[in-house]
């Protein structure tokens, strides 16, 4: 059984399971992993392991022989062997950061990152939002475009079918009825055209939703339902330029950039850290021994102080970078207002104009409507010709075209304009 959506439950559907929108959400969840990634530097770090040593060939030092026999030879050196067979060490260390002024600033900058991963998920959403809508109206004006079509398709069968009995009775000549019978075929393969159309429309606004292509789907919104009047009022509203994520996102570079440039001043800075180690060893000619004779503890407790003094400027250079970065995200605002400036004013333009042709496109499609209503009658009461009514019916398929893209482009500018004012998709 065919599932039945509404506009919103259709985009609500997407964001639960289109893959842009999952993979945004695993980006933000590996923003959190990275904070927690940055605190574990500050945590205390413990290490230990185990190390055996077999001296193949022990080295040997030359020293001179008086050191271990005084009464050998004045002058005589001896090849003495410093050190044993084999020999083991096992020990753990602890180290904990004391202070790094890097470490501070990256914590900081991963909380921000995170705030950067959020936005750009809202931002997924709302494209998404998008797409779906697009393609929602677009099945919705086929739809409507296949009901008109199926009605002209019947209209001029029983047309069809009237000069084919005048034309029996003597009333008409042959022609009449095959020109009406061209007409008709050009008709119905316009149908199946648009029929195909509309299948593929339907898998369109699957793959936006992320819907199984081979589930059926029915929509439960009808052109009737869909508001896209534009408000006049609305032009005079002020306009918060917090509402396009794209502003948004530019605040939170703005913050990283900032930070970056923090990061590479804490450079200058210190580095202090804490260190405890503690083990065991042992040295003996035969591994046995090794194993079964006693191991020495040993034990160390210090501080380590880092103390950054010259780096060939490298430190300068990174942050001449950072900052020359910051000021191009400043400078971006202008751009990024202009932009949104630009694209609510194309918007509301764009939507003026398209009610305004689809208003004159609706009289044009009644015009054409009532003149071919009004040519059949004739051509019934034998004052009108069969040219007259097959160019009436050429006029009302021209009417409905011209109709059915005003609606398509009006529903389109009614998108654009929600995307440009930010209002497209909350949540």
């Amino acid at each position: 059984m065919a599932q039945t959506f509404s506009l919103k439950e259709a985009v609500d559907y997407a964001i639960l399971h289109h893959a842009q929108v999952k993979n945004s959400q695993l980006d933000l969840q590996n923003a959190g992993a990275k904070i927690n990634e940055i605190k574990a530097i500050g945590l205390p770090q413990v290490n230990g392991g185990v190390t055996y040593t077999n001296n193949l060939i022990i080295q040997r030092m030359f020293i001179p022989a008086k050191t271990f026999n005084p009464s050998a030879a004045e002058g005589e050196i001896v090849a003495a062997e410093f050190g044993v067979k084999n020999s083991g060490m096992a020990n753990f260390g602890l180290s904990q950061l004391v202070f790094d002024g890097t470490y501070l600033l990256g914590l900081k900058a991963s909380e921000v990152y995170k705030e950067l991963s959020t936005k750009n998920l809202v931002q997924t959403k709302q494209q998404v939002a998008e797409a779906v809508m697009k393609a929602y109206y677009g099945v919705l004006v086929n739809e409507k475009r296949l009901q008109i079509l199926q009605a002209n398709v019947g209209r001029l069968d029983s047309l069809l079918k009237e000069t084919k009995a005048l034309n029996k009775q003597g009333f008409v000549e042959r022609i009449d009825v095959q020109r009406l019978e061209v007409q008709s075929n050009n008709l119905k393969t316009e149908l199946e055209n648009v029929i195909r159309i509309q299948d593929l429309g339907y898998s369109l606004l699957k793959f936006q939703m992320g819907y199984p292509m081979e589930e059926p789907i029915r929509l439960s919104l009808t052109l009737e339902q869909v508001d896209f009047k534009f408000n006049p009022l609305d032009e005079n509203i002020p306009f918060n330029y917090g509402n396009r994520i794209e502003y948004s996102i530019l605040k939170t570079q703005e913050g990283l950039a900032e930070l970056d440039v923090r990061s590479q001043k804490a450079g200058y800075l210190p580095r202090l850290l804490f260190n405890l180690n503690y083990g065991f060893t042992n040295g003996r000619k035969t591994f046995g021994d090794l194993i079964s004779q006693s191991w020495f503890d040993n034990s160390t407790l210090g501080f380590t102080l880092q103390i950054p003094i010259f780096d060939g400027f490298s430190k300068k250079y990174k942050t001449i970078q950072a900052q020359n970065n910051l000021q191009k995200v400043r400078q971006s605002y202008d751009l990024v207002k202009s932009s949104i400036d630009l694209q609510r004013s194309q918007s509301i333009i764009t939507l003026k104009n398209s009610l305004e042709s689809l208003k004159e496109q609706k009289a044009n499609l009644d015009l054409a409507n009532e003149i071919s209503r009004v040519t059949r009658v004739k051509y019934q009461q034998g004052v009108g010709s069969n040219l007259e009514v097959l160019n009436a019916e050429t006029s009302i398929k021209e009417s409905q075209a011209n109709y059915f893209t005003s609606l398509y482009n009006a529903l389109i500018a009614k998108v654009e304009l929600e995307k440009a004012n930010g209002t497209l998709y909350t949540e």
